[in-house]
């Protein structure tokens, strides 16, 4: 079977039916032989395309002749043409990016761009084949990855798509000669300096002198992989169900039940890679099941800490989490209810009677502090009181309506609440005669 005919079939069974009807492909051409492949089986096939083209000005002359070079292949083909053209190096420089991620984030978000300022495109086409799917599988394994950096390039993505990925670089390229078609080389593809190529020239060809099916097994892996992700992704949403517990915009882990857990650090790994922390830091967090309370790590958006029997992940950002860590440098926090602002000072034996001010002694203070909305169970020792009362029957010998209940907010140390903010400081924690130092929270509250 002709690459042609493969191509077709693979069309009508994999991407015909994601086409409707007076849309068209947008494709990725970059002049190389794939791309230029990939255009003439489009055409041959009747299927309707514009093209892309993005200029990164990283091979001087070569990368204007490059552009050159695609304009004329779209008019032979009779397609428009977009074009675009980057400082590369620029933007490199200037996000502290790598040179192939700042190409390849710069020609997808425009390809996006063009998708949504034009309505009849439908799919994005790249020409990502075989050997792309093999080298991506052996970056991915080199770099550290878990099961789903093992499946390689999806075929489909979104509304990308890879109708090459079946065939293999050499298949391409005679395809090509075959069809007298030409095509622009790309010089840096020889060097080894990118780590793509590195691959590509240097590894795998070391390999296949000891396993010379090497890329038929990698292969065939790649299909073992992208089954074994598919049943590993639904045991992890089964076990995401009891051990992961949404409560408003926080998460709640049971730290007893992870501990009795199989596996529990790679399910953690599942849990957090979605908030931005990082594979390096999952020895860490796992750490915190036996930390102290109010122990934490931080990602670039959110924060995990140990809050008694629970992790809880929350947002870094104040004003949108529902629980809230306060450390000891800290001098202002804003949250949903208001603002609080914190500051130390020695006894002067001064007494304040507003209630939006909590004076208490710092040497009975340990940090980090909680902020948090209340809960039913929750009890303190009210200043002037020895005895412990729930803080649902201090709401009700105070008259508090439903709706005022419903925003109060408390602040923990060290699991013990020492204020009900803006009404009542804990016994315990009052400032006494020998107190030294006072912590001042001043509540502020919030207006709309």
């Amino acid at each position: 079977m002709s690459l042609l005919q493969k191509f077709q079939q693979s069309w009508k069974e994999q991407f015909a039916s994601l086409l409707p009807k007076e849309k068209k492909i947008l494709l990725a051409i970059s002049g190389g032989v794939d791309s230029v492949a990939l255009a003439d089986l489009l055409f041959r096939s009747d299927i309707d395309f514009e093209m892309a083209h993005c200029n990164f000005q990283l091979r001087a002359e070569d990368s204007d002749k490059d552009a050159v070079f695609v304009s004329e292949l779209a008019a032979r083909y009779k397609k428009y043409l977009y074009t675009a053209t980057f400082d590369t190096n620029a933007v490199a420089r200037e996000r502290k990016t790598g040179i192939e991620e700042t190409a390849r984030n710069l020609r997808y978000d425009w390809f996006a761009s063009l998708m949504k300022a034009n309505g009849s495109l439908a799919l994005l086409a790249t020409a990502h084949h075989a050997n792309d799917n093999i080298e991506t599988l052996l970056i991915n394994f080199f770099r550290g990855t878990g099961i789903a950096g093992l499946t390689g390039i999806p075929v489909k993505n979104n509304r990308i798509i890879r109708p090459l990925l079946f065939a293999g670089r050499k298949e391409i390229t005679n395809y090509a000669q075959q069809q007298g078609l030409a095509w622009r080389e790309d010089i840096t593809n020889i060097s080894d300096d990118y780590t793509r190529n590195a691959f590509r020239l240097t590894i795998l060809p070391a390999i296949q002198k000891h396993f010379p099916n090497v890329e038929n097994n990698l292969l065939q892996n790649i299909s073992r992989f992208s089954d074994i992700n598919l049943l590993y992704t639904q045991a992890v949403e089964r076990h995401k169900k009891k051990l992961v517990e949404v409560r408003g915009k926080e998460l709640f882990l049971p730290i007893l039940k992870w501990q009795k857990t199989p596996a529990n650090t790679t399910l953690l790994w599942e849990v957090i890679r979605n908030y931005h922390f990082t594979s390096g830091q999952v020895a860490e967090v796992a750490k915190l099941f036996t930390a102290d309370n109010g122990s934490y790590l931080s990602s670039a958006s959110h924060r995990i800490f140990r809050n008694r029997n629970h992790l809880v992940i929350s947002e870094l950002n104040t004003q949108n989490a529902g629980i809230i860590l306060v450390e000891e440098h800290d001098t202002e926090i804003k949250f949903a209810g208001g603002k609080l602002k914190f500051s130390y000072y020695a006894n002067d034996n001064r007494i304040l009677t507003d209630k939006n001010i909590a004076l208490l002694d710092a040497s009975r203070i340990k940090f980090p502090l909680i902020l948090r909305k209340w809960k039913p169970g929750d009890y303190f020792y009210p200043l002037g009181m020895k005895k412990k009362k729930k803080l649902s029957r201090f709401f009700i010998d105070n008259k508090l309506s439903l709706t005022c209940k419903e925003n109060i907010y408390v602040i923990e140390s060290d699991k013990k609440i020492v204020w009900i903010v803006g009404m009542r400081i804990d016994e315990r924690v009052k400032v006494l005669s020998s107190t030294r130092t006072i912590l001042k929270i001043s509540y502020i509250l919030c207006t709309k």
